[in-house]
């Protein structure tokens, strides 16, 4: 007897097939997403009852299409549409393609070059990633406000546009590729710098990025970014203890997965080996250093210069500081990150704080740190400001 698959496995696999298939009928990602999402509501009330179908997918597709017929015929509007809609699915809607992975061969349909790198990324996430409106204007460090506006028109101008969705050929998969590359990064970012109950994000990128090296062997950057997940997400064990967060100093080196931490050197070496020297290449190699039993700060400020150049990041900036503070003195640290106009950032302000406590400007200290825990969501990080300001005591 072959064991069912739980309903939340089949949702979170099953999501952006679905979701893709409704957008790639409808042209409009705000009903794609309705029908979806009541598509598996109805699922999520039968399925427990009546067994998981053979076929969950298509199931949820056609399920899917006849919620949007019915929205459609009681609006009285899309008329031609639904006539369109009231084909049966097929079992196998999508064509086949040589992509390794369903779920990256529907982020590069999403990723559409008719739409902005920011709002192809954005959309995306939401879509296809699952992210809420309020992760995603964090992952850009924007206002949800200002996400939420980003998101409603790049809908539009998808609905206005009839932009089509589709997989497209292989000769330009290479035009689509910063922007694919930023959404599995982010996807990442936010599994991996949340709490850790969304290390499943991180678990998907990390496949992602797998199936992306496979897809495209000869691409530097794709090895990068695989290089670099694999190195960071080998220290998840350790980034926590009894749900606090523990810093890069303090972990317990014998918690980092050493296998992981091998298999992101040899994506890296992989990346170097093609003279790659691009963002992600960079970042990987950032990352290779601080897994040393003894970091080379001068290195990693140098990398970090590079990556400046490349990115013109402030949060760039903000990260070479520190390198900068260990090598050239805190001062010297602390002028670049006066300098920076990151205001909105929460890490900016408690970087600040930590350079103004190792120059005994404990009152300064204090006030960035508050900044900072002003401006978390996250209960572990505020927490972990707790016990700084602690540790500063009163004056």
């Amino acid at each position: 007897m072959v064991d069912e698959p739980p309903l939340e496995q089949v949702f979170r696999q099953r999501w952006g097939y679905v979701l893709a298939s409704l957008i790639g009928f409808l042209g409009d990602v705000d009903l794609a997403e309705e029908a979806a999402q009541d598509a598996f509501a109805v699922a999520t009330e039968r399925w427990p009852r009546d067994g998981v179908p053979t076929n969950p997918g298509t199931r949820l597709v056609s399920t899917a299409r006849n919620r949007a017929i019915d929205r459609i015929r009681r609006e009285r509007t899309f008329a031609a549409k639904a006539q369109l809609l009231a084909a049966e699915p097929h079992e196998e809607p999508m064509a086949p393609t040589t992509f390794p992975d369903e779920r990256l061969e529907l982020i590069f349909m999403c990723c559409h070059p008719a739409l902005s790198v920011e709002s192809q990324v954005a959309l995306t996430l939401r879509t296809l990633g699952g992210l809420t409106t309020d992760e995603i204007a964090r992952a850009f460090v924007v206002p949800e406000p200002t996400m939420s506006q980003r998101l409603t028109r790049a809908k539009r101008k998808i609905a206005a546009a009839a932009i089509p969705f589709r997989v497209p050929p292989d000769h330009l998969l290479p035009d689509r590729l910063v922007a694919v590359l930023a959404v599995v990064y982010l996807v990442f970012n936010e599994g991996y710098s949340a709490s850790p109950t969304r290390g499943d994000l991180a678990d998907e990128a990390i496949r992602l990025g797998r199936a992306l090296a496979e897809l495209m062997p000869d691409e530097s950057e794709v090895h990068g970014l695989l290089a670099l997940m694999l190195l960071l997400d080998a220290r998840r064990d350790a980034r926590f203890d009894d749900g606090e967060i523990v810093l890069l100093a303090d972990q317990d080196r014998s918690l980092w997965d050493a296998t992981q931490i091998a298999q992101g050197r040899a994506a890296l070496d992989r990346a170097l080996a093609m003279h790659g020297h691009g963002p992600y290449v960079v970042q990987a190699a950032i990352a290779s250093l601080h897994a040393d039993e003894s970091r080379d700060w001068a290195e990693i400020a140098a990398l970090y210069h590079e990556l400046s150049r490349l990115t013109d990041s402030p949060v760039v900036e903000l990260s070479r500081a520190v390198a900068v503070a260990e090598t050239e003195g805190t001062d010297a640290g602390l002028a670049i990150v006066d300098g920076l106009s990151l205001d909105n950032y929460r890490y900016m302000h408690s970087t600040r704080a930590e350079l103004l406590r190792r120059l005994g400007r404990t009152t300064e200290a204090r006030a960035a740190l508050e900044r900072a825990r002003e401006m978390t969501h996250d209960e572990p990080e505020r927490r972990l400001l707790d016990r700084k300001l602690a540790e500063l005591g009163s004056d």
